[in-house]
């Protein structure tokens, strides 16, 4: 995936890159987050205070250096019915859903540090490339199509002098972006490009959408409020309370940490270093439970956020601290001014990030992989976008994991010949697994054998409890049929495992393999070999 990201420069990063990066995706994180708290029904300054906190927090503590978080769509399309359900629980106008919200931001922060402790966060490794690459495509047309909604106004899209002023301006955010870098790496080209165009529309005295007016017309009134305050949900806590709330913070776990982990894994190939996955879990969770006392949405990693921070140079914590402080310092301080900007800047550089973040070699690899690989890549994009991240990843996964499984059961072979002394042998080679049970038996003729019969399995490996019962019901079949068999080259603890083993296995020490089919008999394993 690396010719995807050649826009990305892979050399380490300076204080002044992570200042004007953070800067520029401060910038970028206010229509998102506004955007995204209107989606889940909720204020916009709760979707800002949301970000502000995931940022701080995951910037200091995560596992991830250069990794944005903030409030995220994933999440607020789940959020909306949370909300919805809680207004209709509690009492008309009082608007408990928001209280209902905050406290499953508590259990999901939980569910999620839980992960990191058990170390759960390594099983981002499994994740095929083909899942990844279907990721980051779905993901880059979810981001789009998420622009797309910045060309409305009052729910109707924009028309006449009004579309040109606005595609105008996105187009000059972009061209600025493309040809600032081949002039000088020393700027933030997105930094740059938002400042210019807020200029030529403020001086110019431009009409075109704004981010005021974009609040405005999402029924807000801006952003300007004060510090977070704690607050404890005002909620019953009641096991009905507990049982409402459970499934939705699970979902809210599930869908943070599966982007979560993603987006890093996707920065840890853009920068070429490596993140903590189980370390980002625990400062995941820490800080959506922050969030749920102070007032925030909550949220996740954000992978356009993200790749915005890298391609403008940030590298370490201090580009995710100076992005979460300078959106404070905008609620607190310099709401007026950033209400100013241009949504057609901050949709340039979201468009741009979509550029960068197709997997665009796709169509390059199409004809030289795997049919199986090329739909796992379709259905894993399709999926993002119609449903969400965590479904079409899960798809991914399992589809992925029974191709494997279905080709490696295909590999299981016997090679079959009769020695000078009558004995059947049987040579496996190939995995013996719970797919490939049904083909291993059907290599052997039962009926047909000599009295004496050999299955040696030095070429072969016994994967789980399925292949080990396989093994024993063949060697009752040979038994029932009065014939002597004798397995070689089985592990210790396969051994340990084996019905009457002491009369059909033929140990040896020197030249019987190492691995270990089941955990609970290593020791037991290791003992029999010193011994």
């Amino acid at each position: 995936m690396k010719s995807t990201f050649e826009f990305v420069d892979k050399t380490q990063g300076s204080i002044k890159d992570d200042v004007l990066s953070g800067l520029t995706v401060a910038l970028a994180l206010v229509p998102e987050a506004v955007a995204f708290a209107f989606v889940a029904g909720i204020s916009p300054v709760v979707g800002l205070y949301g970000a502000f906190m995931m940022g701080l927090i995951t910037a200091i503590f995560g596992g991830r250096p250069g990794m944005i978080s903030g409030a995220t769509g994933a999440l607020a399309v789940v959020m909306v019915h949370l909300v919805k359900e809680g207004n209709a629980m509690g009492v008309e106008g009082a608007m408990m859903g928001l209280q209902y919200l905050f406290a499953t931001l508590i259990l999901t922060g939980i569910f999620q540090a839980a992960a990191g402790f058990f170390k759960m966060g390594k099983f981002v490794r499994m994740i095929p490339h083909s899942v990844m690459m279907g990721f980051v495509n779905g993901l880059a047309i979810v981001i789009f199509i998420s622009q797309l909604g910045m060309f409305k106004t009052q729910g109707a899209w924009l028309q006449g002098t009004a579309l040109y002023t606005m595609v105008g301006f996105v187009g000059l955010t972009m061209a600025i972006m493309f040809l600032l870098p081949r002039l000088t790496k020393k700027l933030p080209a997105a930094l740059i490009a938002i400042i210019t165009v807020s200029l030529i529309v403020i001086f110019g005295e431009v009409e075109t959408e704004t981010v005021k007016s974009f609040i405005v017309a999402g029924g807000g009134d801006g952003i300007k409020a004060g510090l977070p305050s704690f607050n404890v949900p005002i909620i019953d806590l009641s096991f009905e309370t507990l049982k409402f709330i459970t499934p939705y913070a699970l979902i809210l776990a599930a869908i943070g940490l599966i982007e979560s982990l993603m987006t890093l894994n996707l920065i840890d190939e853009l920068t070429e270093t490596h993140g903590r996955g189980n370390r980002e879990c625990v400062a995941q969770g820490a800080a959506n439970i922050v969030n749920g006392f102070f007032g925030g949405m909550g949220g996740c990693a954000m992978i356009g956020q993200s790749i915005i921070n890298i391609k403008s140079g940030g590298r370490g914590r201090l580009s995710g601290i100076v992005a979460a402080l300078s959106l404070l310092c905008f609620i607190l301080f310099a709401s007026t001014y950033i209400e100013m900007v241009p949504i057609a800047a901050l949709v340039g550089v979201m468009f741009m990030v979509v550029i960068g973040t197709f997997a665009w070699n796709t169509f390059k690899v199409w004809n030289k992989i795997p049919l199986p690989d090329i739909i796992v890549i379709i259905l894993v994009t399709v999926l993002t976008v119609i449903f969400d991240l965590a479904l079409a990843v899960i798809a991914g996964v399992i589809v992925s994991s029974l191709v494997f499984a279905w080709e490696n059961a295909l590999r299981i072979r016997a090679r079959k010949y009769v020695d000078d002394h009558g004995v059947k042998h049987y040579e496996i080679y190939g995995p013996l697994f719970f797919g490939s049970v049904e083909l291993f038996n059907s290599k052997f003729k039962i009926a047909e054998d000599p009295k004496e019969v050999i299955i040696d399995f030095k070429e072969s490996k016994i994967m789980d409890q399925s292949a080990i019962e396989a093994i024993n019901k063949l060697a009752e079949r040979y038994q029932a049929n009065g014939k002597t068999i004798h397995l070689r080259h089985l592990s210790a603890d396969c051994v340990a495992l084996i019905k009457k083993a002491e009369k059909i296995c033929d140990v040896n020490v020197l030249e019987d393999p190492d691995y270990f089919v089941a955990i609970d008999n290593y020791n037991k394993a290791l003992l029999k070999r010193s011994l």
